[in-house]
């Protein structure tokens, strides 16, 4: 990694959370604190295309630091999308304004599924690793750099299903009907997952977040089989920085997480209570979430004792202030700040 010469990080609240080591207060930062809340981002926003926002390095710096910028938060995530992953592996994807993420040739058959392969997907998405090296010189040590990726379960719900859905039928559909089919997709996405998370630590992302959004759709025995694996394979073969995984939904996994995955924090949802999560990871990992981001919605004074009234339950240590969720997009950017501030002022 010193082959970047990167500058020295002066704020390192975030990766002593990670690292279990005791803190004078909890770290904070916001899933999707990079983006469309922010009316900076918005301007960009009516000038480039999503994908020219994602694909482009310099705009994908520039976003990565608006709320840095803006909010001061304790740890700034790279500008990007969980689905850049399926376009790397020729799934043709598109943002659609107002539906969001649509695959022009999602999988339907069994032939779709095992034309599938990970191949060179580090280059296929050098545009991510430019910007995560530039956005950490271009970030000069304030805060640490977070990398990620979806999980490939995540990942297969949407290259199955085509688009985003409440319930995912046709990809659940698929997995029961072709389960040979959808174990190659899984197996080729994990192995993307891991090639494409080490090249962004090599890039210089000193912490790495996978999400697996979708985690919760599965019944405890369905994760085991479909989605536990991949995150346990992945875990196992990232190396070199601090991992999160937030596998929103599955809070019957926590235990399970928390003592074999090996990974460094567990993000939570809102549906999860700070007493429960403790109890269930025995405080074996570091624990990141879990405000309902619709709670920022509230007005300010009620966002303070609510935030504080969390970090009053997680507690100081071994946590990681963050929401349960990412961010809305029609958070008032002073309700965003408050939420900050108050972790910031917690004592």
């Amino acid at each position: 990694m010193s082959k970047h010469n990167f500058p020295p990080l002066k704020n390192d609240l975030f990766l002593r959370a990670l690292k279990g080591e005791s803190v004078e207060r909890p770290p904070v930062w916001m899933m999707r604190q990079a983006g469309r809340y922010l009316p900076q981002y918005m301007k960009l926003r009516e000038k480039y295309t999503f994908f020219e926002r994602v694909e482009t390095p310099e705009l994908a710096c520039e976003i990565t630091i608006q709320p840095i910028d803006e909010l001061e938060p304790d740890a700034a995530i790279i500008f990007s999308d969980i689905l850049t992953v399926p376009q790397a592996l020729n799934i043709d994807v598109q943002m659609i304004p107002g539906k969001g993420p649509v695959m022009g040739n999602p999988i339907r058959k069994v032939d779709d599924a095992f034309s599938i392969f990970a191949e060179d997907i580090p280059g296929k998405l050098s545009h991510v690793m430019d910007a995560i090296t530039l956005t950490r010189h271009e970030l000069n040590g304030r805060v640490p750099l977070i990398g990620f990726a979806g999980a490939p379960w995540t990942l297969f719900c949407y290259m199955v299903q085509g688009e985003g859905s409440k319930n995912f039928d046709l990809a659940k559909s698929f997995l029961y009907q072709h389960p040979e089919a959808s174990r190659h997709v899984l197996k080729e996405l994990t192995k993307a997952t891991i090639d494409y998370l080490n090249a962004q630590i090599e890039a210089g992302a000193q912490a790495v977040q996978v999400f697996d959004s979708w985690a919760g759709l599965l019944s405890p025995d369905d994760f085991n089989e479909w989605a536990l694996p991949s995150l346990m394979e992945i875990t196992a073969n990232v190396k070199g920085v601090p991992m999160i995984l937030f596998a929103k939904g599955a809070w019957y996994a926590l235990e399970r997480l928390s003592y074999k995955s090996g990974v460094a924090a567990l993000g939570l949802d809102w549906t999860i209570s700070p007493e429960y999560a403790r109890t269930h990871t025995a405080d074996h990992v570091t624990l990141q979430g879990n405000f309902d981001p619709s709670h920022l919605l509230a007005p300010i004074p009620e966002i303070k004792l609510k935030t504080k009234r969390m970090i009053d339950r997680f507690g100081t240590q071994r946590y990681i202030a963050n929401l349960g969720h990412g961010i809305l997009p029609h958070v008032p950017v002073d309700h965003a700040r408050a939420f900050v501030d108050t972790v910031k002022g917690y004592s």
